[in-house]
């Protein structure tokens, strides 16, 4: 019967994929008896990811706050996971890295124009109440933007200026980890004791950000860009995308959460201090950290009044 299907070519494939993995195709086969067909709550995880939102207090706003940080730490998440392809590819080239970069831009872009619905989806008096449920917390303590900026750039633009003259490429880790431009915000500026803030983030990742940075040491945007032919370095294109990406995350992502937290923390309401502890004000403005990922990329004049006109 002709009009019957063949699966020969299938079989033969499926035959070949579990063979380059040492595995029965019997048995992969015979499992397919028994499973269940997807659904997309089973895949999604649905059930599992609305269930994440758990409040500490009675207010409702809480939970606006509560799901519009998950929501960051998902959207980080993918921004390292396009990098992480960008670090690993061996035939590089400017589309591939053009393409990736564009895809994190947008991300970023997202997370700048999303920031509204914190500054005006949250009652005042709600949030300067719940705030204090939080303390010693703050968004100063996301681990995976921390990793977005070690694949970023290299080190060097990451270190508080004050020391940077004395940290090169065979500066320890361990050294350069503790004058990273934001481990001020986390003490104190005149004994230098770290605060609670800090204490409790470094205890959780501080292993795991010394084995980042040094495996990014050598695989961070700004590395892989300059492994790139001299012609794929002048693409006009892809140092628009460059700077594009600069800009969004040191600039305008970083003045929409500013402006954000300056709306409630200034409002009158409250000490007017971070749940952290940091000096925020300082800590989030570009023009006080002047983080840069791709210096060379800008000119004296922008360098020189980077954020100063906002």
């Amino acid at each position: 019967m002709s009009d019957q299907p063949n699966y020969d070519e299938i079989i033969k494939a499926l035959e070949e994929k579990y063979e380059k993995i040492d595995q029965n195709t019997d048995d992969h086969l015979y499992g397919l008896l028994y499973s269940k067909p997807i659904t997309y709550w089973d895949y999604i995880q649905t059930d599992a990811l609305l269930n994440l939102q758990i409040q500490r207090t009675t207010l409702p706003d809480e939970m606006v706050f509560i799901a519009y940080h998950q929501i960051n730490e998902l959207l980080f998440k993918m921004i390292l996971w396009e990098i992480s392809q960008l670090a690993e590819k061996e035939d590089l080239d400017a589309t591939f890295f053009e393409s990736k970069l564009m895809r994190v831009s947008r991300y970023f872009d997202m997370l700048s124009t999303s920031f509204n619905i914190m500054r005006e989806g949250m009652d005042v008096e709600q949030y300067m109440k719940f705030r204090y449920t939080l303390t010693p917390a703050s968004g100063f303590q996301s681990a995976q933007y921390r990793l977005i900026e070690f694949a970023s750039t290299e080190l060097i633009n990451l270190i508080d200026y004050r020391f940077r003259k004395d940290i090169d490429r065979d500066t320890p880790f361990t050294h350069a980890f503790e004058h990273l431009y934001w481990q001020a915000a986390g003490k104190d500026h005149k004994t230098g004791k770290k605060s609670t803030l800090l204490v409790n983030f470094e205890k959780r990742y501080k292993d795991e950000f010394l084995r980042f940075m040094e495996t990014y040491n050598t695989r961070n945007l700004w590395t892989r860009f300059k492994e790139l032919p001299i012609s794929d370095q002048k693409n006009e294109e892809l140092i628009k995308a460059m700077r594009h990406y600069d800009y969004t995350v040191n600039v305008s992502w970083v003045m929409a959460h500013y402006n954000a937290a300056k709306h409630y923390i200034d409002s009158g309401i409250g000490d007017g201090e971070a749940t952290g502890g940091s000096d925020w004000k300082k800590y989030m403005h570009p023009k006080y950290q002047r983080r840069i990922f791709f210096p060379e990329l800008w000119s004296a004049e922008e360098l020189e009044n980077w954020g100063n006109n906002l």
